[in-house]
């Protein structure tokens, strides 16, 4: 229960900081109780409120939890993903909560197909299926590709899809920011980053649950880079006399 308590805290965002704050006890006191030291059932209880659960809800999902999630692809892994489109495709959707019957549904996935593309991920041990005939994925939704394949695969095919955006159009909806960091504030930017793709994670989870119109699958890429300033040095000729 306590592994599945964890995983829903990162998931939700929740920092060992942020928790002393609003439980009222010391940051030494939180890590503890994460490990299991003087961890009450009545403490457990209070933090998984914090997550919207309660000791039933991670009784239910410690029954058929797989433990300790890995929490980073092996090379072996992600060149077997990237080696199809679909095959990353579907893992994402796993892990990201969905199961294939539904992806099956949207795609209009054969059986065969679905079953073919399961049965690989299966045997490279990123998901497990349960007797209950639903899929869990193995490895944590807040891994990161850390590694070469899936990301040039990403350069394939996912890149140019929000390369070519019309950003002037309605319905695209962006923001953009420019600010002046120190290296320090740059590796604090990609935490947030981090923090804000758990955001996301949790927000579809909710949204999952709640009693609404058909979902649509979206996209979204959060991007940190170094300014190529040259287009502004350039520009300042227009002003000069």
């Amino acid at each position: 229960m306590l592994s599945v308590l964890r995983r829903h805290l990162r998931k939700d965002g929740w920092t060992i900081l942020r928790l002393s704050r609003e439980i009222g006890v010391g940051e030494a006191t939180v890590k503890r109780w994460l490990a299991g030291k003087g961890l009450t059932i009545d403490r457990l209880e209070a933090m998984a409120r914090l997550c919207g659960l309660v000791l039933g809800d991670l009784a239910r999902e410690a029954e058929d939890s797989p433990g300790e999630l890995a929490h980073e692809l092996t090379l072996a892994q992600e060149k077997a993903l990237s080696s199809n489109i679909f095959l990353s495709f579907l893992f994402m959707t796993i892990l990201n909560g969905v199961q294939p019957t539904e992806t099956a549904s949207d795609f209009s996935v054969p059986l065969r197909t679905m079953e073919a593309a399961l049965a690989r991920l299966e045997r490279l041990a990123l998901i497990d299926r349960l007797r209950s005939g639903k899929v869990r994925p193995l490895i944590d939704r807040t891994m990161v590709f850390r590694k070469q394949p899936l990301r040039a695969l990403f350069e394939q095919h996912m890149k140019h899809v929000f390369f070519e955006l019309d950003y002037s159009a309605p319905e695209t909806t962006y923001i953009s920011e420019v600010v002046k960091l120190s290296p320090t504030g740059q590796a604090q930017l990609a935490d947030l980053m981090e923090h804000f793709r758990a955001q996301v994670q949790a927000l579809a989870d909710r949204d999952a649950q709640a009693p609404v119109a058909a979902r649509e699958w979206v996209g979204l890429l959060s991007v940190m880079r170094k300014l190529d300033l040259s287009p502004m040095h350039q520009a300042q000729g227009d002003f000069a006399e």
